[in-house]
Parts: structure tokens; sequence; C-alpha cells
């Protein structure tokens, strides 16, 4: 079972094993906000199991820059639609092909369907034809979340949507 874990000012932070969650709690690093409804059983009882924890203390995160894009990042940013034909995604294509020049940077990468991509192969938009609905570029270092929240759990979503609301 994962643990949402959540900054001293809300925000999502990262998400932890709910055995690494009860350990913060247990040293009075953080308060159990959302539990789960199966505990953990330790040798001497039974610990609810924390689903969401927020921290006693800011821990400042530098975020500089965004990091390097993976599949996984640029099929969130793009929400997981494809680029060129706004059906689901599961793949990733470079506008400026690879074979072209192009280099697989936030700018040069976005989500596709792997209809599009066949159809692309290493060809140039204005071969094509094709324009893109939006500019790809690096999301904001603020925008920044744990990978795991791609698929968030039910317990978490009022505490995302309030970090959100910030």
């Amino acid at each position: 079972m994962r643990t949402l874990v959540l900054n001293a000012g809300y925000e999502p932070l990262s998400v932890v094993t709910s055995r690494r969650a009860a350990v913060l709690v247990m040293h009075g690093k953080a308060s159990v906000l959302a539990e789960d409804h199966t505990p953990i059983a330790t040798p001497s009882a039974l610990v609810p199991r924390p689903a969401v924890i927020l921290l006693h203390h800011y821990v400042r995160v530098s975020r500089r820059r965004p990091a390097a894009p993976s599949r996984r990042s640029i099929l969130r940013r793009d929400g997981r639609l494809c680029t060129y034909c706004d059906r689901p995604a599961a793949t990733v294509d470079h506008v400026i092909p690879r074979a072209r020049g192009g280099d697989s940077s936030w700018e040069n990468l976005v989500a596709c369907c792997g209809t599009c991509n066949a159809r692309k192969g290493s060809k140039t938009l204005d071969e094509l034809g094709w324009t893109l609905g939006m500019t790809p570029q690096a999301p904001p270092h603020h925008v920044w979340m744990p990978v795991e929240l791609d698929a968030p759990r039910d317990v978490w979503m009022p505490f995302l949507t309030h970090a959100s609301s910030h």
C-alpha cells in the first residue's frame, strides 16, 4: 500500500510505503490526515495504516529546471491524448524526427497514438500537412508532481484538489 506525503504547506511531496509513513508518524515527524481500512500488524499491536500524511516541518525541494523528459512525463503533460488526432496516446513522437536532426527535448516530444506515430514515421509535419494543436514545452517547475500521481488513489483526491487550489 502506498501513502501520499504532503509537505507542511499541503503540497504533494512524494509517495512512500505505508510502513515508511507509519514510522514518520510514530517518530513525530508527520500527522495522519487519512487512513486505510486495513491496519498494519506489528508484533504487539495493530497500527492504523496511513493513506495520507502531513509533514510537521516544511521540506525545501529545489527544482530549478524540469528533469529530462520521459515517455511517462510527456504523456502526463499532454493529458494522454494524441497531439495529432486527440485519441488516447500510449507512445511519444519526435515532432522533428531524430533522423532529421530532432532531439529528445521537451520542445520536440509529444504524446502520440500508435496509428499517427506509424503514419508520421520520419516525415515532418509540413510534408504531411499536419499541425500541432499546442506548442510543446517543459512544464513549469511548480507543476511537478510525483509520478505515482498519474493514477492517484481515491482517498488522495481531496488532498490533491486542495493542493492544486493554492
